[in-house]
């Protein structure tokens, strides 16, 4: 059964690695077709008839078999360059969504065929140029548009390497000896020492500690466990040796079940066509049709000739698919990522960050996101005849000693610190040391309890009934104060909540932190909802619950935990400081760890949509002038647009897409 399960997870990391491989291959194979196509394109120009009477060297360039030579090369890049869109349409026709690929398939087709006739004897001029240089602005944008969009994810091999490779087994003669992590099982006893990953989930058999479990679980503070307690693959020990029997490995971990609801919500991921291939669908439609109508109008209504009618019918197939419209989205897109990165932004999915336009609602994860995940001392209250300053002095000093989350938090209150003798850690429970010639001793509330004291007062209660972390100070046998902190919020948090309100947003925050906390945090930000003490698998499900509501949904998270909720949202926003897997199982990465930047994330969004549609309407207009031109409908009139001045209408077409979305800025 064992076996069978690592072949299959083998199987999956080589189609991984295989999908990988194929979207690098893809990216490679366009850059490569696109600079040979370029290349060929040059003496096309050249070979081409109307531009040499345009530039009038004509004389001096045309020779003998030059539109063999022409059909040869455009040949070259019909077939080489074209492919990828013969492909494309294959795939689009087998789904019935035709989309960009079959337009482009169809207009150089149509070109190609008839431009050979023309080689070979059939009167009307040809359409080479139009149809090579279609061929290159397409697949430079498509090109420009796969650079910007993301890879494979690469989250699962992030939480993978949270394990350590290694674990220390204690063997039945109480030796211990390392083995690799794949090796243990269930029922297996190891030792973790202090500062280290423990290799897998499991029960404490022997010692107690505090685990910084926040990566995983959320939760701010480190956690006390003693002989009894659960502990999860990934976590890290604190200052004390543990005992702990394996309990579960492999599929079974808390790890590996992270890792199912991530795949999960990110292939639930619905793909939306983006509006290039939308009105692609339309102009495939227009072009077939007006093509017809045209030849069918000229050689039965009007009698012309074959020759003429299959001219009209193909001018106006080429010019249906205008160049203009292959770069409108690529160029808005690289615009907007390369924007997006000088701002301190990652966009990693542009289908979802296209949809950040319309969010309405936006959860944000508490600890790292709207809070710095690192303690802060909020108050210190005197019990006795010390005031608060020289009680914080002491407690700085001795705490500057430990490595504790929460003696950071404390002695990074003060600069100037006390000598201290005699220091020792109390696992679990505190530390204690010589300051002065006083005996210091730094506790917490339940060992506070262990030690006989009793304390009744109002400050303390209300402080715990905020959720606030406290700790005692003791000296010479004394209780001299109690110091208060709690996870330091961000300064621009309140700011962000503020503009996400009056922008119509509706702001909550999901955090695996206690009630208290959670409401303290709330209450202090002005959000709308909250919910506190949410289990990882449940905060996905907490997204889905919001989405149902009819929301848009964006959520802003950094640790793993926020992992499976950070792809089942519409829009995942990680902050850049947090864990990698967070990162790579997000749509946008905020780089500065600023929740300022998610409204920026918004404005920029519309900003890009808005661009994007702009430069729709210009290639499109570029149609609604060009195609009845193309028919021949003004003919009477002696106006008929000629292949070449079809070209000319193109060019300027693509030239105007290509300033406009230079000009891509953020609204404020």
């Amino acid at each position: 059964m064992e076996h069978s399960h690592s072949e299959h997870e083998m199987e999956q990391e080589m189609k991984k690695k295989h999908d990988d491989h194929d979207h690098h291959h893809m990216i490679a194979d366009f850059k490569r077709r696109f600079w040979v196509c370029l290349v060929l394109t040059i003496p096309i120009v050249f070979l081409t008839p109307h531009i040499q009477h345009v530039l009038g060297i004509k004389d001096f360039i045309a020779f003998y078999g030059d539109t063999y030579v022409l059909f040869f090369l455009s040949s070259v890049v019909y077939f080489y360059g074209g492919y990828p869109f013969f492909k494309g349409m294959y795939r689009e026709l087998k789904s019935r969504m035709p989309g960009m690929m079959t337009l482009v398939a169809v207009a150089i087709t149509t070109a190609y065929i008839y431009s050979s006739a023309v080689v070979l004897g059939l009167k009307g001029e040809i359409f080479f140029l139009e149809l090579v240089t279609l061929i290159d602005i397409m697949l430079l944008g498509h090109w420009l548009e796969m650079r910007s969009v993301r890879g494979a994810s690469r989250a699962l091999e992030e939480l993978v390497k949270l394990l350590p490779s290694s674990a220390h087994k204690i063997m039945p003669d109480g030796e211990t000896m390392d083995i690799h992590r794949d090796q243990l099982e269930v029922g297996d006893l190891i030792l973790v020492k202090p500062g280290e990953k423990i290799p897998a989930d499991g029960q404490i058999i022997q010692g107690e500690t505090s685990i910084n479990e926040s990566m995983l679980t959320g939760e701010s503070q480190p956690v006390y466990k003693q002989v009894g307690d659960e502990v999860i693959g990934g976590s890290i020990n604190g200052d004390g040796s543990l005992q702990v029997e394996i309990m579960k490995t492999g599929k079974d971990s808390f790890l590996s079940q992270v890792i199912n609801l991530v795949e999960e919500a990110q292939s639930s991921q619905s793909r939306t066509q983006n509006l290039a291939d939308r009105f692609a669908m339309y102009l495939t439609l227009i072009a077939l049709t007006g093509g017809f109508i045209t030849l069918v109008t000229w050689m039965i209504l009007t009698g012309q000739d074959l020759a003429f009618s299959l001219e009209r019918a193909v001018t106006v197939m080429v010019t249906t698919c205008p160049h203009a419209l292959g770069l409108a989205i690529p160029l808005v897109v690289a615009v907007s990522t390369a924007l997006s990165a000088s701002n301190g932004l990652l966009i990693r999915n542009r289908t979802s960050f296209e949809k950040a336009r319309n969010i309405d609602a936006i959860i944000f994860d508490k600890t790292g996101t709207l809070t710095q995940g690192e303690f802060g001392v909020t108050q210190v209250i005197a019990l006795d005849d010390l005031n608060p300053e020289e009680i914080l002095k002491y407690a700085a000093s001795l705490e500057s000693h430990s490595e504790h989350p929460i003696a950071r938090g404390v002695a990074a209150e003060l600069t100037d610190h006390l000598p201290v003798e005699n220091f020792s850690s109390i696992p679990g429970k505190g530390v204690e040391g010589v300051i002065l010639g006083n005996e210091v001793k730094i506790v917490s509330s339940g060992y506070l309890n262990e030690l006989g004291f009793r304390l009744d007062n109002t400050q303390v209660d209300e402080l715990l009934s905020r959720g606030k972390t406290t700790v005692f100070v003791i000296i010479n046998g004394q209780l001299k104060g109690v110091i208060a902190l709690a996870d330091i919020i961000r300064p621009e948090s309140k700011e962000t909540v503020s503009r996400f309100k009056k922008m119509g947003v509706k702001c909550l925050m999901i955090t695996g932190d206690k009630q208290e906390v959670a409401e303290w945090v709330s209450t202090e930000l002005g959000l709308d909802q909250y919910f506190a003490e949410v289990l990882p698998e449940e905060k996905a499900k907490k997204v889905k619950e919001i989405q149902k509501e009819g929301y848009t949904v964006a959520m802003t998270g950094d640790g793993i935990n926020d992992a499976p909720a950070l792809a089942q949202a519409d829009v995942g926003i990680a902050i850049g400081a947090g864990t990698d897997v967070a990162v790579e199982t997000a749509d946008i990465v905020l780089v500065r760890s600023n929740p300022l930047d998610a409204l920026y994330i918004i404005q920029l969004a519309r900003s890009t949509y808005r661009k994007m549609v702009e430069n729709l309407v210009w290639g499109a207009g570029y149609n609604i002038f060009a195609i009845p031109l193309a028919a021949g409908v003004l003919s009477a009139y002696g106006i008929i647009l000629t292949p070449a001045m079809g070209a000319v209408l193109m060019s300027v077409s693509t030239i105007i897409v290509a300033v406009n979305s230079r000009f891509l800025k953020v609204e404020k």
